[in-house]
């Protein structure tokens, strides 16, 4: 029979269990975070982090609109510039400036008003497997008029700008480099040709990439991507480096894209004040330090040392600042969709 003491004592622990709070936070698929340092933050808020991830960010974002009426969480990580105005007008951020905004770059910040608070960034691009053009003895294409031929169109997997960021991201590169009806005609005479579309990057990159058992010796991942190539190789030593990682960049003009990703609180949550400091800890120094060799994305905040992998990486000539994101990116989605894949 149990002491009363003894029962006192399973009753406070019970009671301070069933009081520690669940914050959920929605995330795309590529989201990775040291989990020593997630446990860190739920044992100083006396909080329980949960994530719930849902797709590309395309698809998470479909997602979020689908069940803003009754949120799924209460902060998301993931959503982009090219996102963002679409989050806007379905009215799904609660505005949160974190003071940590104050270390990130004004041409970095996705939006001063904190509907979004930057995170990282990086730059969407097309890779291609260097062992498979070496075999073949064929040369890369030098343009996307290149590109949308039958020679490359038939070794070249993107992914859909209807579900993926970097598809969506890809896609404004070619209205911007094209023009609109332009840049159908690219995305038609591309597809003719043998060009896939995935639904989202993990399936373009894990599954139909050449590198990783696919048929596709190019792919569109990220500028980046050649660099972790390298660190997930048997061996890797930062001090002994190889001349070159087995997949390059491909930054054909009007390709590439500056992706600006970040963090936000979702209307409906009932913890705010948990999700506003979830907020300023994903822009801690630890979470910045963190971010580069685990989703290959750069820091947001200034002075983040880099691992010497990231001599593989590249920042295209062509877009150091970004080009800005049109007022409707998700009119020209439905015009893409009207235009390119339901296109007879």
């Amino acid at each position: 029979m149990r002491t009363p003491a003894v029962f006192l004592s399973l009753l406070l622990a019970g009671a301070a269990h069933a009081q520690t709070a669940t914050l959920t936070v929605a995330t795309h698929d590529s989201f990775d975070v040291d989990k020593k340092l997630i446990a860190a933050f739920e044992q100083q808020n006396g909080v329980k982090v949960r994530f719930v991830k849902g797709g590309d960010a395309g698809d998470l974002l479909n997602r979020l609109i689908l069940t803003r009426r009754a949120p799924i969480a209460d902060v998301v990580y993931g959503l982009d510039n090219s996102l963002l105005a679409r989050a806007k007008a379905a009215d799904l951020l609660t505005p949160y400036v974190s003071p940590n905004l104050t270390n990130v770059p004004a041409a970095r910040r996705l939006d001063e008003a904190g509907a979004l608070n930057t995170v990282d960034y990086g730059y969407v691009a097309l890779n291609f497997d260097r062992a498979y053009f070496q075999k073949a003895g064929l040369a890369l294409p030098t343009s996307l008029d290149d590109l949308k031929t039958p020679t490359y169109a038939k070794l070249t997997v993107v992914e859909s700008p209807a579900t993926s960021s970097p598809g969506l991201a890809f896609l404004l590169a070619t209205v911007t480099h094209y023009g609109e009806q332009g840049a159908w005609a690219w995305w038609k005479a591309a597809r003719t040709n043998g060009m896939k579309v995935a639904r989202g990057w993990s399936d373009a990159y894990n599954k139909e990439f050449s590198r990783n058992g696919g048929k596709y010796p190019i792919v569109l991942s990220y500028a980046s991507s050649p660099a972790a190539e390298v660190y997930y190789a048997d061996g890797y030593d930062p001090k002994k480096l190889p001349d070159q990682a087995p997949t390059g960049n491909l930054l054909l003009p009007g390709s590439t894209w500056l992706q600006l990703e970040g963090v936000g609180i979702l209307k409906g949550t009932r913890q705010a004040a948990l999700a506003r400091k979830f907020v300023d800890f994903m822009l801690s120094p630890a979470v910045q330090a963190d971010f580069p060799t685990r989703m290959w994305v750069y820091p947001a905040v200034s002075g983040v040392k880099l691992d010497p992998v990231y001599r593989y990486a590249q920042v295209p000539d062509s877009q150091p600042g970004g080009t800005p994101v049109p007022a409707n990116p998700q009119r020209l989605v439905d015009a893409w969709i009207t235009n390119v894949l339901r296109a007879r």
